[in-house]
């Protein structure tokens, strides 16, 4: 069959003599090349994928795209002849001998691969004369309507979360709402180093970071991300439950990525679109050994039927592709996004002007300086704008009361409880007073200084408090109402007939009166 496939005349008796008069054949130069050309455009294609990836693809990727080689024995085949009408790309390839079929130890565990001979490989060089296109296809205009280039917006957020972890609050407390999930954001800073495995700042490390230049610190994060085996993209996907003691490769996932964005051009917007779909044609199994899409425990969350099968893949993979180019690609400045209008999903990308230094392990240029002003008003709010050097957010965050965010700025003020956490961690007022100095936009109101300064002194100066006002008859009802289960809601005795109680232990206080025999007159009912 391999012989009438290569047009070689063989004349030997038997099959034990034909097989060397054969493999001498089909190394005549030049017949490989002529076999080849002489294929069906999808078959070529075939070739094409397995010239890819090294000459070579797990049996199961290769198979559920260019079809299974169907079981036959001698006799049906003679009766078949499955060289004269293949079922696919496949068997036509398999009865020409240019794929076989074998274990290979390449993995962890050996698989069954298609692969190329070696002998045919130097043939296969230039099929066709040309090399397969970038997966995917251009972005049309309205896929890239609205522009989200890259930006250094990861260092302000990772100064935030440093800040808040320095004040011993818990990840799942934060009180923002940043454009990177906390969990992601803390991996990122736990592979550069910055946090240690109980997610709290490492102090020498910290301190170097928000030192550094904006290009050294996006460097670095970017660096540690490409290098870490811990950050898994895959665990931090939405809406994805994962169960049982499976594991994958995430440093293994990420390299192959890549590799796949690689051939993407640096000038053009992608359609992130056509881009996935083209990976589940060509290379679905990037992050799958050997094709096996049954042993991995991952269910939607809120539902009990598992992602099992490769029906699943563009919830589990397509998902995964989506998330690694507008989560850590764009997040680390690596990849410009755009979408259709304001607010809709991404539909494209391209490789930002910076990607090339960080993914070179280089220093950007170009990235905005850190220079902005805060705005402080005279009663202690303030105004910190996303370019304010991180060193002195980092201590500023540490000294005020997080009040949320206006628009691009965060909101925080100086309270008592605050200053006193800072205290706690070595702060000192003056410090502060010398950091808004040198970073407000505006001169600081004296006023405040010295409200600082007394505080630093003496504390607490002034106290605003809730409560129930409570005024009895005379000082022996007080002296009685304290010797009651009613005494622990008294707050304060503010004279010798009034008391001030805890809001919400009205009724309680009312029915201890009552029950020693005094009747009450509430006024708050007028």
């Amino acid at each position: 069959m391999v012989a009438r496939a290569w047009g070689v005349e063989l004349t030997a008796p038997d099959a034990y003599t034909a097989l060397p008069a054969l493999v001498q054949a089909l190394q005549a130069p030049g017949l490989a090349q002529e076999v080849i050309e002489s294929l069906p455009t999808e078959t070529r294609q075939a070739l094409q994928i397995l010239m890819e990836n090294e000459g070579r693809l797990p049996w199961a990727t290769f198979a559920r795209q260019w079809g299974e080689l169907r079981v036959m024995g001698a006799g049906r085949r003679d009766r078949e002849r499955p060289d004269l009408s293949p079922a696919n790309p496949t068997e036509r390839l398999w009865y020409r001998a240019l794929i076989g079929k074998a274990f290979l130890n390449l993995a962890a565990e050996p698989q069954e691969f298609a692969f190329i001979p070696e002998d045919f490989l130097p043939a296969m060089q230039h099929l066709g004369g040309a090399s397969l296109p970038p997966p995917g296809r251009p972005a049309s205009l309205a896929e890239t309507a609205h522009h989200l280039p890259a930006s250094t917006a990861i260092l302000e957020q990772s100064a935030n979360l440093l800040a808040w972890l320095r004040l011993g609050q818990p990840l799942e407390a934060l009180p923002l709402q940043p454009a990177i999930p906390p969990p992601a954001l803390s991996g990122l800073l736990h592979a550069a180093g910055l946090l240690d495995s109980d997610l709290q700042p490492q102090p020498e490390e910290v301190r170097s970071f928000l030192e550094s230049p904006p290009a050294e610190a996006l460097s670095l994060l970017t660096r540690c991300w490409l290098a870490d085996p811990s950050f898994n993209e895959l665990g931090l996907l939405p809406g994805l439950t994962f169960e049982g003691n499976w594991s994958n490769n995430p440093l293994s996932t990420r390299r192959v990525l890549l590799d796949l964005l690689n051939p993407i051009p640096a000038d053009r917007w992608w359609s992130l679109a056509a881009f996935i779909a083209a990976i589940k044609e060509r290379q679905p199994d990037f992050q799958r050994p050997g094709g096996d899409y049954d042993s991995w425990f991952i269910r939607r969350a809120g539902s009990e039927s598992y992602l099992r099968g490769f029906n699943s893949w563009d919830e589990v993979e397509g998902a995964l592709l989506r998330f690694f180019i507008t989560g850590p690609l764009h997040w680390l400045g690596l990849y410009d996004l755009a979408t259709p209008a304001p607010g809709a999903p991404v539909s494209a990308f391209r490789p930002s002007a910076w990607a090339d230094a960080l993914l070179g392990g280089g220093l950007p240029v170009g990235l905005p300086a850190e220079e902005g002003k805060l705005r402080l008003s005279s009663h202690g709010r303030m105004r910190l704008p996303p370019d304010l050097p991180r060193p002195a957010r980092y201590i500023l965050l540490r000294c005020c009361r997080w009040d949320g965010t206006k628009g691009a700025e965060m909101v925080c003020s100086i309270t008592p409880v605050s200053l006193s956490a800072a205290r706690q961690q070595g702060l000192r007022s003056s410090h502060l007073v010398s950091l808004l100095r040198k970073h407000s936009a505006d001169p600081i109101s004296p006023r405040l200084v010295e409200a600082v300064e007394r505080w630093e002194k003496l504390n607490v100066q002034a106290n605003l408090q809730s409560g129930t006002l409570l005024r009895l008859a005379s000082p022996e009802i007080v002296a009685a109402l304290r010797k009651t289960k009613a005494a622990r809601f008294i707050l304060e005795e503010l004279n010798p007939t009034t008391l001030l109680i805890r809001p919400g232990s009205e009724e309680s206080v009312i029915n201890a009166l009552v029950e020693m025999g005094y009747l009450t007159e509430d006024k708050r009912e007028e």
